[in-house]
């Protein structure tokens, strides 16, 4: 009997994703390129089986990880689903984060080395992706960049713990501040990728790479990633499940809810005017006040204080 015995890749019949294994490399392809190949709920779950399966087949050496398409290798959750259900439900984002910490965990935990095949742009929990992965190869067309700040959100899935160690302080946090594009060269010389090439090369890249490391020893390759994940993983673990929780609490305020319907309705959001009310001594975290206004007519509480009407019995509030 065999505890970990690997499936074939047709026989999970995958959706959001597609995946491959042959001549001892698995490729996992985040496949939603309508999407620039951003992550929802249930491709998670397949990205984290997939992963996990690569991890137990001993005829998987090496893993490629990439997106369908040229445009995208990943530009982090669908923040469309993070508008229409995660801000109405801000709860429920506690367990995403436990679900998305365990698909990046099955990159660090993955037994093999993982190259990121950077096809396109790799933005927000893409470009986290990119850094759980143990090597990458990027096409010279594309770029990298964090957008937290930009959609009422904070880079705490990878990107404030680990962009410190790739690229050190100041860089680290002119990436998560000014959420400007970092294109190929610069990316390269920063030390966010280990190589760049014309995009009709990519591919021949990454299999020559993986070639180099299958004509290793398969263990101490193992226990080598193990000892190298060892920063990478000690900031992981020690900010995590804090960030999820305050990202979960963050949900229920305005920023994530202007930031990311303004994303979703393809306008600029209203940065100065939430920093104009905190400065005139309103209330930037909720859009129609703090639940201060109790009803005299109907005996409500805690109701919106900008609400000139109870919103229980419609009786004007005095």
């Amino acid at each position: 009997m065999n505890y970990f015995e690997p499936k074939t890749a047709e026989e999970y019949g995958f959706k959001e994703i597609l995946y491959e294994k042959k001549d001892w490399i698995a490729t996992i392809t985040i496949n939603r390129p309508d999407y620039y190949n951003a992550y929802n709920t249930p491709a998670l779950l397949e990205l984290k089986t997939a992963f996990t399966d690569a991890h137990w087949d001993d005829k998987v050496g090496v893993v490629i990880f990439t997106g369908a398409g040229e445009k995208a290798f990943c530009t982090g959750g669908d923040v469309k689903e993070y508008a229409s259900y995660y801000t109405q439900k801000p709860r429920d984002y506690v367990k995403y984060m436990n679900m998305f910490s365990g698909y990046i965990e099955s990159i660090l935990k993955c037994s093999k080395p993982v190259i990121c095949r950077l096809n396109g742009m790799a933005v927000g929990g893409g470009n986290e992706s990119h850094m759980a992965c143990d090597l990458s190869i990027m096409s010279d067309d594309t770029f990298i960049g964090q957008i937290g700040t930009n959609v009422g959100s904070v880079a705490c899935g990878g990107a404030t713990q680990w962009l410190p160690i790739f690229v050190g302080d100041r860089r680290a946090r002119e990436i998560l501040y000014l959420n400007e594009r970092i294109k190929a060269p610069k990316a390269l010389e920063w030390g966010l990728v280990n190589k760049v090439v014309p995009r009709d090369q990519l591919d021949d890249a990454c299999k020559e790479m993986a070639g180099k490391m299958l004509n290793k020893f398969p263990e101490c390759m193992r226990y080598t990633k193990t000892q190298v994940n060892y920063w990478k993983e000690q900031v992981w673990y020690s900010t995590v499940g804090h960030a999820g929780d305050w990202l979960a609490l963050h949900f229920a305020s305005w920023e994530p809810n202007e930031g990311m319907q303004a994303f979703v309705e393809k306008r600029k959001a209203d940065y100065m005017g939430l920093r104009k009310i905190a400065a005139e001594g309103g209330s930037s975290e909720f859009k129609w006040g703090p639940y201060k206004n109790d009803c005299k007519a109907c005996g409500a509480t805690q109701l919106p204080g900008l609400h000139k009407f109870c919103g229980n019995c419609g009786a004007e509030m005095k």
